[in-house]
């Protein structure tokens, strides 16, 4: 008799204390095929809904997210362990990227007129289909969010593939768009694991993926879109440098440093990682993110005094430790930290490497936990090859006094993004992707909204007009 392989529960498991709170079954080849004909159908109304009509829905999204908010952060920090704050200011964020799509999405798809000598042209920018969507853990609904406001409003219908351990927000997700009014199917959750991607990747009703997640997953599916003919956008992580110049307001650096890498402890992609900084101040840069990091309050991600949350999971948290240990095996020193804190749940100390050595695993790789990567360098253009010494490119900091000389550094950094002494930060306004390995297209600002639309030309002629 066939054995047939039992297929496991997706789970919230709180990393605060790692105990089970909930399951969901997996979905049958049955429901889910049943999901991507209903998005599908949804499709072809929702293609000719009025621009305007689609704003409002997103406006209404927003609305629920403030009304819910306290509900949305609890629930967040529950099931991927992120400090309640961080949460509270990650559910404001989405609302504000629901009401700028909202508010500034008709414009962005009105036909652009084109110069031509004969006629008249013009560009019709229209929607392609069903998008599969899928998401990373470390900012639940944000990931959500920064696929689904624009695409959504160009007139696409989603699927959502979310991470199996953040299965309670993303169904509260679905549930508040069906709260807002979208059309049934225009937005729907999968709970599915991995293995079923390129299966849906591979159906002809699914016209294009959006993927955030680790580079060896999105190399793999990039690779399935290709195979079908299908567009895609990659955003794969990256290993940002952070660049101290020798004229920056050392404090100042220090600070962003520390709350930068910290932020949903470090397990952000455009997180401060590798920390170059120059000779002349390495030193007390250096003693002043000790001193900080020796101020942090490990805790309780739901109490409002606390610094420095749990990682997502315990896998996650095993993971980082071994990388630090490989690290240190191949050369690198520890400065401080380096250990797992010694309570329940996924803590681990807050962590600084130096002497990592070119060819050496940790001079490449991502790290995402509390670790910096420290290097001093002796000058400017050091510092420049240094932090162009990676496989990624999505973000990156330059910190000095100068900004002129600073954005000039930043000019030379091979990276989607740069921010002059501030951190790598999020706007809905301003464009989110990378380069290199970090993948490809962009999220979020005017450019997200034209990723999966067909600009189509129409051209205008007389009939006795030259070809």
């Amino acid at each position: 008799m066939e054995t047939v392989a039992k297929v496991s529960p997706i789970k919230t498991i709180n990393p605060f204390n790692n105990e089970l709170v909930k399951s969901f079954d997996v979905m049958t080849e049955e429901q889910i095929d049943s999901k991507i004909a209903l998005a599908d159908e949804a499709f072809q109304k929702w293609k000719n809904t009025p621009k305007t009509e689609r704003a409002q829905l997103l406006y209404r999204v927003a609305h629920i997210m403030r009304v819910k908010s306290v509900q949305l952060a609890n629930l967040a920090t529950l099931e991927m362990g992120k400090l309640v704050k961080e949460s509270r200011a990650e559910v404001e964020l989405c609302a504000a990227i629901f009401d700028y799509y909202a508010e500034h999405g008709e414009r962005f798809l009105a036909d652009q007129p084109l110069e031509t000598p004969q006629g008249s042209a013009f560009l019709s920018y229209e929607p392609i289909g069903v998008l599969l969507s899928i998401q990373p853990w470390n900012f639940p609904f944000y990931q959500i969010t920064r696929s689904a406001a624009p695409h959504l409003m160009a007139g696409n219908t989603m699927l959502l593939k979310h991470a199996s351990n953040v299965p309670q927000c993303a169904q509260i997700m679905e549930d508040i768009f069906t709260e807002a009014g979208f059309p049934k199917g225009v937005y729907q959750n999968l709970f599915i694991p991995g293995s079923k991607i390129d299966s849906l990747i591979a159906d002809k009703r699914i016209k294009a993926v959006t993927f955030t997640g680790s580079e060896p997953a999105g190399s793999s599916i990039a690779a399935a879109a290709g195979k079908y003919i299908k567009k895609s956008t990659l955003e794969l992580g990256g290993s940002d440098a952070f660049v101290v110049l020798d004229d920056a307001d050392v404090e100042k650096a220090a600070e962003a440093a520390v709350r930068g890498r910290m932020w949903n402890a470090g397990q952000v992609c455009v997180s401060p990682k590798r920390v170059i900084v120059e000779e002349a101040v390495a030193d007390l840069f250096l003693e002043k993110v000790k001193t900080k990091f020796a101020a942090l309050k490990v805790g309780n991600p739901t109490d409002e005094q606390t610094d420095l949350a749990p990682l997502s999971s315990e896998k996650a948290v095993e993971d980082v430790i071994k990388q630090v240990q490989k690290a240190v095996e191949q050369g690198a020193k520890v400065i401080t930290g380096g250990h797992r804190i010694d309570r329940p749940g996924a803590f681990m100390e807050p962590t600084i490497l130096t002497d990592i050595q070119p060819g050496t695993d940790a001079y490449q790789e991502e790290i995402f936990g509390p670790v910096f990567m420290f290097y001093r360098v002796k000058n400017e253009q050091a510092a420049i090859n240094l932090a162009n010494a990676t496989d990624f490119g999505l973000g990156g900091s330059v910190f000095s006094s100068n900004n002129e000389r600073a954005v000039q550094v930043a000019r030379k950094i091979e990276t989607g993004m740069v921010y002059i002494n501030h951190v790598t930060g999020i706007a809905p306004e301003l464009p989110f992707g990378g380069t290199k390995h970090s993948g490809y297209g962009r999220e979020q600002s005017p450019a997200a909204i034209y990723e999966f639309v067909n600009a189509k030309l129409i051209r205008v002629t007389t009939p006795d007009s030259a070809y």
